[in-house]
């Protein structure tokens, strides 16, 4: 017995010894090509990426396709009812799997005079002094370094840190002698900030090369502890807008304040009825299906979540009451309220009774909600409100007939999807970030975002895990987006460490 557990202890002191040698030698190589991905970086996000300008996206293209070919992946044209997609393919000598790695190249709109800089695209090197983010030389960084220090640009994070990322780490393969035992195809997308709306077609119609074992999605940030971080799965999204009626033009508040119905007190009513005082949604059946087991429960529960420190960063005294945790919260459909109009406010206020009020709202789906019955409910329960739904403008004669109006414009864009942590792909990723990072990844369930992964799921039928670098407060799609150095090099590490990790 004595000598049994002598030789356990021994095991496991020579386990340890090896992943601090392995963690030690990836970071001494991702060091030794920082720089080289610096420039990569700052090269890539120069190019403005605008999903709403597609002459924009050609140059994108251009450059993806340039710098995968030189490092040798044959690259092929997918095309779609919109911008195309860009398939890069390397394969390896006795491969037995492919792994599909999925990026999106395109990144958010831009109002310049939000950011604090001359220009989103001109990438930029600053440090926090204490008292903000303060301009230093990019010519810094050949003589010093400091994790803190963060590069501010439009998709620094979201989503050309993580190619850059990638595509470092591929440099860097030759100096460790080694290079992946699986074959590679590479997805880039290029309207994802605009919901990918041709992709599950395209996906269907191309799922012959788009074949493989599993697929990785670069994209996402890190848990907010910002320790390494695995995600198994990701919401799916449906957007609805709904415009309630009342006077066929705005009237004189004075002359008609009492007499003509304001819509935009309807759609507050009709809104405020479809959620109870705790932000659950009120609609019956709407969490149909939903059951967290206590095994479930227990792994939302691994993920090291500071209730208070969340609270106090969103700037809250209460939580809405749908789970008991914030992770808890995300394994629910959601019903948002993303935006309202109607009338005007501040310097332009008027004296008047609105026409109509719009409400903007996103459905967050989880995988055991469908969108479709979701909708169905939602429409429901509008009518049990007196509404009458149209589909267009309404005429003078439905004005007439119908009291009370809202027109509904709704758009499913995908699904969710969940991926087992025990999956193939799931216990490979946590070998490779153990030889990382020394110890397994926090591993999330499912994030609260949503990524056009599921066309890809149920169409080629693989499982999917989302491999997230970027630092969690990033500011993406925001003004001021950044990526901090400390994690573009994790990041650069962490691409060595899955594309050295044996798949045999």
């Amino acid at each position: 017995m004595k000598k049994h557990l002598i030789t356990i202890v021994c095991g496991l002191c020579s386990y340890v010894a090896t992943a601090q040698s392995g963690s030690k030698h990836l970071d001494s190589v991702a060091g030794d090509y920082f720089l080289h991905g610096i420039s990569i970086l700052n090269e890539l996000v120069a190019i403005p990426n605008d999903s709403h300008f597609p002459e924009q996206l050609e140059k994108n293209i251009e450059w993806s396709r340039e710098n995968f070919e030189k490092r040798g992946f044959k690259s092929e044209t997918l095309e779609t009812n919109g911008v195309p997609l860009l398939l890069l393919e390397k394969k390896s000598p006795q491969a037995k799997k492919t792994v599909l790695i999925y990026f999106h190249v395109d990144g958010q709109s831009v109002d310049p005079s939000k950011w604090n800089q001359e220009s989103p695209y001109n990438p930029v090197l600053k440090k926090n002094d204490g008292s903000g983010w303060t301009a230093i030389p990019m010519e810094t960084l050949q003589n010093a370094y400091d994790e803190e220090w963060r590069i501010f640009a439009r998709s620094a994070s979201d989503d050309k840190g993580p190619i850059a990322m990638f595509l470092t780490a591929w440099d860097a393969l030759p100096m460790m002698n080694k290079h992946p035992d699986y074959n590679i195809k590479v997805i880039l997308d290029f309207e994802e900030e605009l919901g990918s709306p041709h992709l599950p077609n395209a996906v269907v119609k191309h799922k012959d090369k788009l074949k493989a074992d599993m697929m990785l999605i670069m994209d996402g940030p890190r848990h907010q502890s910002n320790e390494p971080t695995l995600s198994f799965g990701a919401r799916g999204i449906s957007t609805i807008t709904l415009t309630v009626y009342g006077p066929k033009a705005p009237q004189h508040s004075g002359h008609y304040g009492n007499y003509a119905p304001n819509p935009a007190l309807g759609i507050a009513q009709l809104l405020a009825s479809m959620k109870d005082d705790n932000g659950r949604v009120s609609i019956p059946g709407y969490y149909d299906g939903i059951e967290l087991t206590s095994k479930e429960k227990a792994i939302l529960e691994q993920v090291p979540d500071d209730e208070k420190a969340i609270q106090k960063k969103l700037g809250i005294a209460r939580k809405d009451n749908v789970g008991n945790t914030y992770q808890e919260s995300i394994q629910y459909p959601s019903l948002n309220i993303r935006g309202l109009q109607s009338g005007y406010v501040g310097d332009e206020a008027r004296t008047i009774v609105p026409s109509e009020a719009i409400a903007e709202i996103d459905v967050r789906l989880v995988p055991e909600s469908d969108p479709d019955r979701l909708f169905k409910l939602i429409k429901d329960h509008i009518k049990k409100q007196g509404y009458q739904i149209i589909e267009k403008d309404p005429t003078d004669e439905e004005r007439m007939q119908h009291p009370k109006m809202v027109k509904w414009e709704g758009k499913i864009s995908y699904q969710a999807f969940r991926t087992p942590f025990d999956s193939e792909p799931g216990l490979w990723l946590d070998k490779a970030y153990r030889k990382a990072f020394g110890s397994s990844p926090v591993k999330i369930r499912m994030g609260g975002g949503s990524i056009p992964i599921s066309p890809f799921v149920d169409a080629l039928g693989i499982p999917a895990v989302t491999v997230v670098t970027v630092n969690p407060d990033n500011n993406q799609h925001s003004p001021n987006e950044n990526i901090r150095l400390g994690n573009y090099k994790d990041g650069i590490k962490t691409m060595l460490a899955i594309l050295t990790e044996s798949l045999d």
